[in-house]
């Protein structure tokens, strides 16, 4: 079914300005009015200056940010490339003016057109044309050596013509909710950067128009970027009060000690913490006073995804959903969260956590017709039963209720308590093994790891190096691992990625866990048509539900508040946004006083 001109009308507002479209929404009106000067959370008059530096885990053996292979340098996809489009982060998903000042959806759907900025102007001099973004959409789409992500994520692209030199058309093969909104999302560099493709140029530095240049990069444990002061968009609505700082400076660590004794040491302006016991007994007033450091609890309203224990049901015990739920059942997240955490988390229970899209008790109304459309191919339990919360752990008897119940399942599998272990038919033990790169889930683990022994199940945890993990994870070569399904406030086609039949087949796709079903695939299709915000929620809801209902993840936590430790002499905007990363915010609209 073709949109209509009324039902475009619906999705998008599109209005110029002097410099590029005033935007486009999802579903509602934008937030930022025509000739708005800046966003809402930035300082417009912020000074330019100083030194950045923040820590990052791991390390980088390619500068190249497009390619499967290889651990890459996490500046020069973030600031050495803009995009046709930028982010309005108060906003579910709203995209204004960046490269391209003027974008319109074809009446029927079925192509967007972006027309560039004549003032866009890449880091070599040249100017922004629309081969470029031709050639940056085809090398990310159709190279063999880029992550399978940009295929997922604009599948629904036919073709791209360039009628004119600044003018740009995507064409749909269908009708496409977002992808007109995502393709704004578009990183942008010259078509000179790999003139022979992403293997040739492997540990090449893309052309891009950013607002940074990459300076210095040091065996793969510092990267050093000079702000451009002759920057072209730094004017811009989208750019005015962003990136203030001369000098942005990427530290790499292998262990959370050293991250944490560097900040000590004064070695970063600015460290997010994700780890409890760190927050509650490693950053001392006294210690943080000497470098002119102060912790700070921010809130945030982001949707949290999920984080979880992903199974992977290629391989055997884990195709088998009895299997999947004793082990969900074995998991003792209250001991650990009082034990190790202080309190400070709360329990993941949706893959749309800390948002409207969760599902919840039974289905109902607009979610209940969308599931009704797969219903042949789902279990009446997703109908007759609420959608499984996580279980909990008795506060008097401990793990140990569900553990009886994780044995139940276990022999109904076919298992059978033999000699303290748990064996198959055949006599074999039940082993499997946890993968990580992380020491800090290696401690949290342990405590999983003994439960389990409880039950005949020996857990083996490999704690392996981050690229040689990143390797693993690639090819799926994993019983279990750690991983985090990110979502937005406005998912779309990164489900695909996620969840589809195509993506489990696909090396480097964020299938973690192998989901191939047909009740998901039909469910799938529902986020690239959809009328209204509440068809959306309902959408994700379905889905949510469908999948909760599969078992495929243990979910591990959440926190509402961003645990940050900043130096004292960093100038932070007024106002937050609703929805954002911390260190993101922090990175593009901070400076220094």
């Amino acid at each position: 079914m073709k949109l209509s001109t009324a039902l475009f009308l619906l999705f998008t507002t599109i209005s110029t300005s002097a410099y590029a479209a005033h935007g486009l929404a999802l579903g509602q009106q934008v937030l930022h009015p025509a000739g708005f000067q800046s966003f809402n959370y930035v300082n417009p008059n912020a000074p330019k200056g100083g030194t950045f530096t923040l820590p990052l885990p791991g390390g980088f053996d390619t500068l190249n940010p497009f390619t499967l292979k290889g651990d890459h340098e996490a500046g020069v996809g973030t600031l050495t490339l803009d995009t046709l489009t930028a982010k309005g982060q108060d906003e579910p998903f709203a995209m204004y003016g960046l490269i391209a000042e003027d974008m319109e959806l074809a009446p029927d759907g079925l192509a967007v057109t972006f027309k560039i900025n004549p003032k866009a102007r890449f880091q070599n001099g040249d100017p922004v044309l629309a081969e470029d973004v031709a050639a940056s959409f085809n090398t990310l789409t159709q190279d063999k050596a880029a992550s399978p992500q940009y295929r997922f994520y604009w599948a629904d692209v036919d073709r791209v013509e360039t009628p004119s030199k600044r003018t740009v058309v995507f064409r749909f093969k269908k009708p496409n909710a977002e992808l007109h909104m995502i393709l704004g999302q578009l990183p942008v560099f010259s078509h000179k950067s790999y003139p022979k493709g992403l293997a040739a140029g492997a540990n090449a530095i893309p052309i891009g128009s950013g607002p940074y240049r990459l300076s210095k990069a040091e065996n793969g444990r510092l990267s050093e970027f000079q702000r451009d002061k002759n920057y072209w968009a730094q004017n811009l609505p989208t750019r005015k009060g962003m990136y203030n700082f001369d000098t942005v400076r990427f530290k790499y660590y292998k262990d959370d000690t050293v991250r944490i004794e560097g900040l000590k040491g004064g070695n970063y302006d600015f460290m997010q913490e994700n780890t409890a016991r760190h927050w509650a007994r490693s950053y001392t007033d006294k210690i943080l006073a000497k470098n002119n450091l102060s912790k700070h609890d921010w809130t945030q309203q982001s949707t949290a995804g999920m984080q979880g224990f992903v199974m992977n049901l290629r391989r055997k015990p884990f195709d088998d959903i009895r299997i999947r739920q004793a082990l969900m059942l074995s998991f003792d997240f209250e001991s650990l969260n009082n034990r190790l955490f202080y309190g400070l988390y709360t329990r993941s229970n949706s893959f749309f956590t800390n948002s409207e899209m969760a599902a919840t008790g039974k289905p109902e109304g607009r979610e209940l017709a969308i599931l009704n459309t797969a219903r042949s191919n789902l279990p009446a339990a997703v109908f007759t039963k609420n959608v499984p919360e996580p279980p909990k752990t008795d506060a008097v008897l401990g793990i140990r209720p569900n553990l009886l119940k994780a044995r139940a399942l276990l022999e109904q599998a076919g298992y059978r308590y033999q000699n303290g272990v748990l064996v198959d038919k055949q006599g074999t033990p039940l082993a499997i093994e946890y993968l990580t790169y992380s020491k800090t889930f290696e401690r949290v683990v342990a405590k999983w790891q003994r439960d389990l022994a409880k039950i005949g199940i020996r857990l083996n945890i490999r704690l392996a190096d981050p690229a040689i993990y990143q390797q693993r994870l690639n090819r799926f070569d994993f019983d279990i691992t750690t991983v985090v399904y990110g979502n937005s406030e406005s998912p779309g086609n990164e489900q695909f990625s996620y969840f589809s039949c195509d993506a489990a087949k696909t090396n480097g796709s964020q299938n973690w866990a192998g989901v191939c079903d047909p009740a998901v695939e039909t469910l799938l299709k529902r986020f690239e048509n959809f009328r209204s915000r509440d068809e959306l929620v309902a959408v994700a809801r379905a889905l949510d539900r469908t999948l909760r209902h599969q078992y495929i993840i243990i979910p591990n936590w959440y926190t509402n508040r961003y645990r940050v430790v900043y130096r004292d002499t960093l100038g932070i905007p007024a106002k937050q946004p609703k929805y954002y990363s911390a260190t993101d915010w922090i990175l593009s609209t901070a400076w220094q006083k």
